[in-house]
């Protein structure tokens, strides 16, 4: 960039997409398809504890959510 700082778009579009998971009570299934095929390994953990969240706070979780978050482990 003109500004000489270093650019992570793929960092940034993850920080980002995990956000909106974290903050939607239904995220699309196509942006955690989006998240899981760019994150890294270190970034499992964060990953999996917003969707092990989602799971904790509905009362009838969603089955794809919970066998998304096995498919990770």
């Amino acid at each position: 960039m003109a500004n000489g700082q270093d650019v992570d778009i793929r960092g940034d579009i993850l920080k980002l997409l995990m956000g909106k998971v974290a903050e939607d009570r239904y995220p699309s299934s196509t942006m955690m398809d989006m998240i899981e095929g760019i994150m890294r390994p270190a970034e499992l953990p964060a990953y999996a504890a917003i969707l092990m969240d989602k799971i904790e706070q509905d009362t009838y979780p969603s089955v794809p959510m919970m066998r998304r978050l096995l498919r990770l482990g």
